[in-house]
């Protein structure tokens, strides 16, 4: 444990001293928070340590904290640390209570009724005295309680968590600390906001952060990051591995972007206060125009009775992206013949690298219709079958439209005739592009032999 003190002395805390705590501030705290409900805290802190063997307090943690994880580093090295305790007892009436047991007490009820003595027992309906002249005992109903009087705060109980440490210091004097933990009960989410233009080619593409803190505690002013990614979780420790240079960023309005060992780092520009049960939202990235593509798509073996409406973008820079999206909703809005902004549909994406598809299904089509129907399933061989599928398509829009009919065949298979040319998109898939003009019905038709030929 001592080699990993001094390795944080060393480089972490050098590293935070650099960014701003060696211009005089007393406290700078830095934040880092995951996907999966875990965040990263560093605080540093001016401390006083008395020469030789003395104990400090460090309040305001995190409630969620896990103590395994704690570092502690101090500027300029010269202490070691002997223990370290995490108080979590709090003060609370049951608490107080319990902890009073065996002790004088004074109970006040209702209409100024007062009962003395010796605490014997408490539950959460009765208050168990043994009278001070040893003639039985007062059980008082806690319901009928206004008032009780005990000693002084009980040992063990503090008012808020609490670490401790024994330290061993070559000299006294007021020392730069910085502590390190992993704590629960912080996670982010990105949302994004899409409003598509009038001809459905082009959206005006925003992001949100959203930063959920309810691990116990406020992040006064923190340096803010947030890193994408799947980070595995076997041991407390979190590597730190050299940071690439930015890829883009939005300037004081959203968040700096930029790979970080094989996830993706998002640093806030400027400090920012995280409250203890507080939902804080931030911008990612500032509006772009990006260029997009409206699909409709029947897949009639899986969605019978829907003709699922499609938007695609491709994540570049000739798109109009072209950055690391981190997973989130996505919420796609249109304005009407009056202007006014209507919800259109949404749905979620994953972590999206740049260059990459996003494919946003929003909805079904109300005036585009699908039908699918095998008419002929004959046995050919004790292995092969053959089946005839037919779908119908019924546009009753004003315009033409473009519909992928996408099906799907297992196991070894030919298509043996075929209406419509069609690709094959992977072992088990064909896709259909089928125009269909304003109010016509167009059928696809097809025969395909499927077993072991």
């Amino acid at each position: 444990m001592m080699s990993g003190i001094r390795i944080l002395g060393s480089v972490l805390l050098s590293a935070v001293l650099a960014s701003g705590v060696a211009r005089g501030q007393d406290r700078q705290v830095a934040i880092t928070v995951y996907n999966n409900d875990l965040g990263l805290v560093k605080d540093v802190r001016l401390l006083e340590v008395d020469r030789g063997t003395s104990e400090v307090s460090f309040t305001e943690v995190a409630s969620r904290i896990d103590p395994t994880s704690v570092r502690f580093g101090v500027e300029g090295g010269g202490v070691e640390v002997l223990e370290q305790n995490y108080e979590y007892d709090l003060v609370s009436t049951s608490k107080l209570l319990e902890k009073a047991l065996d002790g004088r007490v004074e109970v006040y009820t209702e209409g100024d009724h007062l009962f003395e003595g010796t605490l014997l027992a408490v539950d959460q309906a009765h208050i168990v005295l043994r009278r001070d002249d040893g003639r039985g005992v007062n059980v008082v109903g806690r319901e009928q309680v206004v008032h009780v009087a005990l000693p002084d705060l009980a040992e063990g109980l503090v008012t808020r968590p609490t670490l401790r440490w024994l330290l061993e210091a070559e000299r006294a004097g007021e020392r730069r600390v910085e502590v390190a933990y992993l704590t629960g009960g912080i996670r982010w989410h990105a949302e994004y906001v899409g409003v598509v233009d009038k001809d459905d080619r082009a959206l005006d593409f925003s992001g949100w952060v959203s930063v959920d803190n309810q691990s116990g505690v406020t992040y006064p002013e923190a340096e803010l990051k947030l890193v994408a990614g799947e980070v595995r979780r076997v041991t407390p420790e979190v590597p730190v591995p050299r940071m690439a240079e930015a890829e883009w960023g939005a300037g004081k309005a959203g968040f700096e972007e930029e790979a970080f060992f094989e996830y993706h780092l998002y640093t806030l520009p400027r400090p920012t206060t995280l409250g203890d049960r507080q939902m804080k939202q931030i911008t990612l990235f500032p509006a772009t125009e990006a260029k997009v593509t409206k699909r409709f798509r029947y897949d009639g073996a899986r969605y019978p009775d829907q003709v699922r409406v499609e938007l695609e973008m491709v994540n570049d820079r000739a798109s109009g992206l072209g950055m690391a999206l981190p997973a989130g909703k996505v919420r796609i809005y249109k304005r009407d013949r009056s202007g006014s902004l209507q919800f259109i549909g949404e749905d979620r994406i994953r972590h999206t690298p740049r260059d990459e598809k996003v494919d946003l299904y929003i909805g079904n089509a109300f005036d585009i219709v699908g039908q699918r129907t095998v008419t002929e399933s004959r046995r050919i061989t004790d292995r092969i079958r053959e089946e005839v599928v037919e779908i119908s398509l019924r546009n009753h829009k004003d315009d033409a439209v473009e519909v992928i009919v996408t099906e799907h065949l297992w196991g070894d298979w030919r298509v043996v005739t075929s209406s419509h040319d069609y690709e094959k998109m992977d072992a088990y898939t064909l896709e259909f592009p089928v125009e269909v003009k304003a109010d016509e019905e167009v059928k696809v038709i097809y025969t395909a032999r499927i077993g072991r030929m």
